[in-house]
């Protein structure tokens, strides 16, 4: 292993540390959370391909690494930023080091950072690129960094979304089919919405409305996912064709692409909302949610059809958080609902899209 690492920054700042994971260069836009644990599920969350992340809270590893917490079947970062890595990790479950699970997908990470002066200048200039590098003077990578494509302008859905249907596995005897657009899904969607008797098809980000209707479903939820919903027109006139004629959940990127649907633009925020304590208003009960998040995008609502309302706002920035249709069984939320900030405070979401379908077409029984 090389005796340092560096992370450069394309406005030239550099952080040395010491190397960890992968001895491999890497780029991506770096962001940070402020989640204090789940490093995991955040290294496996699709929502963060094409991106180097930067953990607010200062140990990682200290738990190790297990096979049943993942989000979806690879390592989705680019590259990892702590300020400590522990070696020796303590928990019955973990089953390898942080360090081994990182070197075993070739993901380079970086330790030693001095990671609360790093988020401070993400706060103050806005997310950035960045590139982590072991065998390049900060000059050179940061040559490489500029030459290479921006977060911006990658459709990161097509990388992460699986390429046909599939089926997940199911409890006995469910009561609804549900077919989920997978645009970057974690896991937990799937297992959550099995575990309430639904049938669960994943398909392809690219389905199109005949596609997803000739499953015969009972509801279709839009995933989260990674990058920038102008990407995603296709999906707009999916959801456009589907309207009335299915119940529709929008999740993170889906709540962005709905948005879009009903006629709002979408803008990029100065540094996302990543994390696992993020309020966020209910308009109708005035309740105030605590969320998990992680989100470089966000609704802006002013052009949005009169047919659809804001239900929820960001309690520190304002920012759209959730959209229902005024006469359609369509409901939207910008927040992560299955990552369990509470850990189920926000697994309503599921439960009233289920309701939703039971309104919608009462007379089905059991799914074949």
């Amino acid at each position: 292993m090389p005796a340092k690492a560096l992370l450069v920054l394309e406005e030239g700042t550099v952080f040395e540390g010491k190397p960890f994971g992968a001895p491999a260069r890497s780029h991506g836009e770096v962001v940070f959370s402020t989640a204090m644990t789940g490093y995991q599920e955040m290294l496996t969350d699709p929502s963060f391909a094409g991106q180097v992340l930067v953990l607010t809270y200062p140990l990682a590893g200290n738990y190790g690494i297990n096979r049943e917490t993942v989000e979806s079947k690879r390592i989705q970062v680019r590259g990892l930023v702590v300020h400590e890595a522990c070696d020796l990790p303590s928990h019955w479950g973990s089953e390898m080091t942080l360090h081994e699970y990182l070197a075993s997908q070739d993901i380079p990470a970086i330790a030693g950072v001095d990671t609360r002066a790093l988020t401070r200048r993400l706060r103050n200039t806005g997310v950035m690129m960045g590139a982590i590098t072991t065998d390049e003077t900060g000059e050179e990578a940061l040559a490489r960094l500029r030459s290479l494509p921006r977060y911006g302008d990658t459709n990161l859905v097509r990388e992460v979304s699986t390429e046909k249907p599939y089926e997940w596995p199911e409890q006995p005897a469910p009561r609804h089919r549900v077919a989920v657009v997978d645009s970057g899904v974690k896991y937990n969607i799937l297992r959550l919405l099995s575990e309430r008797g639904c049938r669960v098809t994943t398909v392809p980000a690219t389905a199109s409305a005949d596609d997803l209707l000739s499953l015969k479903p009972d509801g279709v939820v839009f995933s989260p996912g990674p990058g920038d919903p102008v990407f995603l027109d296709y999906q707009v006139a999916t959801i456009k064709q589907l309207i009335g004629r299915a119940p529709i959940l929008g999740i993170c990127l889906g709540h962005q692409v709905l948005g879009r649907a009903f006629g709002a633009s979408t803008f990029k925020l100065k540094f996302g909302h990543r994390g696992a304590n993020h309020p966020v208003k209910d308009l109708a009960t005035g309740r105030v949610h605590i969320t998990s998040q992680n989100h470089g995008y966000a609704v802006d609502p002013e052009n949005l059809s009169s047919d659809v309302e804001v239900s929820q706002t960001h309690l520190n920035d304002g920012t759209c958080e959730g959209l229902r249709h005024r006469s359609e069984p369509v409901i939207s939320i910008q927040y992560h609902s299955e990552a369990s900030p509470g850990p189920l405070d926000n697994v309503y979401v599921f439960d009233h899209f289920l309701e939703m379908i039971d309104e919608f077409s009462p007379s089905k029984g059991r799914v074949a």
